[in-house]
């Protein structure tokens, strides 16, 4: 290839000038991200603490998780373009948003409304769900391509507006609970808006692109980048990662966390304070840029296993908050609320960008979208969990916040225990 430049491993690069619209086109990937955040964490504060919401938001996670893997298959091999991908992401959010504003308050008690029910499943949980994993994997995908420099920031700052991009909508059905259909039917029009000004703008980098003010050879050969994040032993195919010991560990890993992270915002919301829930959501989105800087100082498995540290943490103060032995002062149960989102917050949504990275440093960048999207797919699992555990939690808080904190506590020890597949195994002198 013309003016290809390979580095000491053997990786190709393309050096070419950087688009003047590279900034504009991340932000209006952030705003798409922002745009469909209430149909996940929207819908499990305002409408998901009866059992037939439950079962909806586990079913639209099961959706969003398992589109993004064929988005990524199809716009990598050119069969589908950004553009349509994004368009379709924007018709199909926007119903599952208008569905959940005009089936959702029927959706709580559903054994009686079955057209709601109906509307509900087909709108909000599977054309909702297909479409958020459009936009969600697609615009990930489109902002790596541009950041391949340091891709995992970027698109930790992505995902973070997929948390934090609820928080208005949240304000405003909190303090006014009788207009949750109007929010979610103007949620669905700002999303129709801002994912389809992606759709238009949105395109991905050529193949093997990488800025040309920067020498890919000196940035490869980098030793105080290596030493905290390293570098995959060799670029791996997606079934040769699926033979390694690496990918089940981080698909259990999300599959853990995902489902304590989901029951929280419903365990919060169930409470009644709709500012711990404002706080609870815009850390799950703010916390993932934090540990990504983290991460970049201090290295992806440590910072990960701090992140669900956190989580664990967020549990044991939920647990005295909401279910303490004994009634404490009221003002002591509200303090205890509040630093149990503050710390499940933290931890909450920080561990999907440090797996995404960990793909690409474990298995290198050449299939990182589809290998990440595989372990992605995990959340499917996640949502049926955190259907369980915040049915439990919200009938018997006391034995199910504990199980919850082992479920993010368990984790955070494997963390430290992921090493880079492919390399030598040699025994100690």
């Amino acid at each position: 290839m013309e003016n290809a430049i390979r580095d000491w491993r053997g990786r190709t690069y393309l050096p070419g000038p950087v688009p003047a619209d590279r900034t504009r086109m991340f932000r209006l990937a952030l705003a798409a991200m922002a745009a469909i955040s209430p149909l996940q964490y929207g819908f499990a504060a305002l409408l998901a603490r009866e059992g037939a919401g439950l079962t909806l938001l586990a079913a639209w996670i099961a959706c969003q998780a398992a589109g993004a893997l064929p988005a990524l298959r199809l716009v990598r091999r050119g069969r589908l373009g950004v553009r349509p991908a994004l368009a379709a992401g924007a018709a199909l959010s926007a119903t599952g948003l208008a569905a959940a504003g005009l089936a959702g308050p029927a959706a709580g008690a559903a054994a009686g409304a079955v057209m709601a029910g109906v509307v509900a499943f087909a709108g909000y949980a599977l054309l909702g769900g297909l479409g958020a994993g459009l936009v969600y994997g697609v615009c990930c995908e489109v902002v790596a391509s541009w950041y391949p420099e340091r891709a995992a920031a970027r698109v930790g700052l992505a995902t973070g507006a997929f948390g934090y991009g609820a928080v208005p909508f949240l304000v405003w059905a909190g303090l006014a609970p009788g207009a949750t259909p109007a929010a979610f039917l103007t949620a669905a029009a700002v999303a129709a808006v801002a994912v389809g000004a992606a759709a238009r703008r949105l395109r991905p980098a050529p193949a093997l692109w990488w800025p040309g003010d920067l020498d890919p050879r000196t940035y490869a050969l980098d030793a105080a980048r290596l030493r905290v994040t390293p570098d995959a032993a060799r670029q791996f195919l997606l079934p040769q990662a699926l033979r390694t010991r690496a990918l089940p560990a981080l698909a259990l890993i999300l599959t853990c966390a995902g489902a304590v992270s989901v029951a929280d915002v419903v365990v919060v919301a169930a409470t009644g304070s709709w500012a711990a829930v404002a706080v609870l959501v815009a850390l799950n989105g703010a916390g993932r840029s934090l540990a990504m800087r983290c991460s970049e100082r201090f290295g992806r498995r440590r910072t990960l296993a701090a992140v669900l540290g956190s989580l664990a943490l967020g549990q044991l103060l939920l647990t005295a908050a909401v279910a303490p032995p004994a009634a404490p002062h009221p003002g002591g149960r509200e303090v205890l609320l509040w630093l149990g989102a503050v710390a499940a917050g933290l931890g909450g949504g920080a561990f999907y960008p440090l797996l995404a990275s960990l793909v690409r440093e474990f298995f290198g960048v050449e299939r990182h979208g589809e290998i990440h999207a595989v372990v992605y797919s995990a959340k499917a699992l996640a949502g049926a969990g955190a259907a369980v555990l915040a049915a439990a939690a919200l009938s018997a808080p006391a034995t199910a916040l504990p199980v919850a904190a082992a479920l993010a506590a368990l984790p955070a020890l494997a963390a430290l225990r992921l090493r880079l597949p492919g390399l030598p195994v040699t025994l100690p002198a």
